[in-house]
């Protein structure tokens, strides 16, 4: 039997990406094309550049589709690549919001054209995935059709991230995995950790990823004097991750909008305890001093008073990190669900290809 075939529209690097068509791959048995933009969108000249790449993607991608066949579209954001895949005229597609929701940011001055881009979207998509409930509630204010809305995180593989944590709990160790760009709000998690070196505490901080903030991080990180504690490891691979993780004990985001972390669910089940930001996405899977903890957004100082709280309460924290693991394996585990959502494009295909 020949193997089905999806075209992905997105940014085939990203971790989420990459976790999302190994999954078909392995569960779905689907063959797997890829197309991207290939201008990054890291400044305006850029942006322009992306703008009449953008423009000429439909005709790229009616050339890929007459080249393969695919059986089915699938895309990232409903506001770029979704949009491509409604005008693709493929009988199945599936489009995945990133976000809280994809009208980013809130007061751009393109947001009512994105609202035109995004219902054409939905109205064109037979499947729309929410990574989490979050998500939802975008998605109802925009009168989607709920019954075409899947809520499932794609989950992490949870043989390689491993429930086995090895961190010097004589110190604040703290990791930081989110992509370095200003809506992750380093800065503030720079800045908590200044007070807690004014204050004596010992601590290493490692923060992951590359991004547009990289070289103003490290520059900050100079003018607070804790330079000799912050490593910045730059872009790593994936299967770096898990021992990192597990040389944390506790782990740090501080974004001012989320969706659905994956990162967040690798902390839960490496037992690397988490302290994130107390927003919507987040308080979907951390409860406040009950499995992590929650701190108002752009507060370091607050973040720096929960860090010491957390450091001190040994016996909470290793009792919450417990919970978490076993949260991760009955909600976020990648073979459980990558199966499942493998088995709902499978329907989809069958269905939209059936005879009427």
């Amino acid at each position: 039997m020949q193997k089905k075939k999806i075209l992905f529209l997105g940014e085939s690097y990203r971790a989420d990406a990459i976790t999302w068509m190994n999954g078909l791959k392995e569960f779905g048995d689907f063959e797997i094309i890829t197309w991207e933009l290939k201008t990054p969108s890291n400044c305006i000249y850029n942006r322009i550049l992306r703008i009449f790449e953008f423009e000429l993607a439909f005709f790229k991608i009616r050339q890929l589709i007459k080249t393969h066949q695919p059986d089915m579209v699938i895309a990232e954001r409903t506001t770029s690549y979704g949009f491509l895949a409604a005008l693709s005229n493929v009988k199945s597609i599936a489009i995945a919001q990133q976000g809280k929701t994809d009208l980013w940011p809130e007061k751009s001055i393109l947001l009512p054209l994105k609202k035109l881009i995004q219902h054409y979207a939905f109205q064109k998509a037979n499947l729309i995935h929410a990574w989490g409930p979050v998500m939802t509630l975008s998605m109802i204010e925009a009168k989607v059709d709920m019954n075409k809305v899947f809520v499932l995180p794609k989950g992490i593989d949870l043989k390689k991230f491993g429930n086995t944590n090895n961190a010097n709990p004589e110190k604040i160790c703290a990791i930081v995995t989110r992509s370095l760009l200003p809506e992750y709000r380093h800065d503030i998690i720079l800045k908590s950790f200044a007070i807690l070196n004014q204050k004596g505490m010992d601590f290493v901080l490692t923060i992951i990823g590359n991004g547009t903030q990289l070289s103003a991080l490290k520059e900050l990180a100079k003018k607070l004097n804790i330079e000799d504690k912050v490593y910045f490891t730059g872009r790593i691979p994936n299967t770096a991750l898990p021992k990192l993780l597990q040389q944390s004990n506790i782990y740090i985001s501080m974004p001012i909008t989320e969706g659905v972390s994956a990162s967040l669910f690798e902390a839960m089940a490496t037992n690397c305890y988490p302290i994130v930001t107390d927003i919507l996405g987040n308080q979907s899977w951390i409860k406040h001093r009950e499995n992590g903890q929650l701190v108002t957004v752009d507060n370091f100082e607050m973040l720096a008073e929960e860090l010491i709280w957390a450091f001190e309460n040994n016996k909470y924290r290793n009792e919450a990190v417990l919970k978490n693991r076993i949260f991760v394996e009955q909600n976020a585990d990648y073979n459980i669900n990558m199966r499942i959502i493998a088995q709902k494009y499978h329907e989809l295909i069958n269905t939209n290809n059936s005879p009427n």
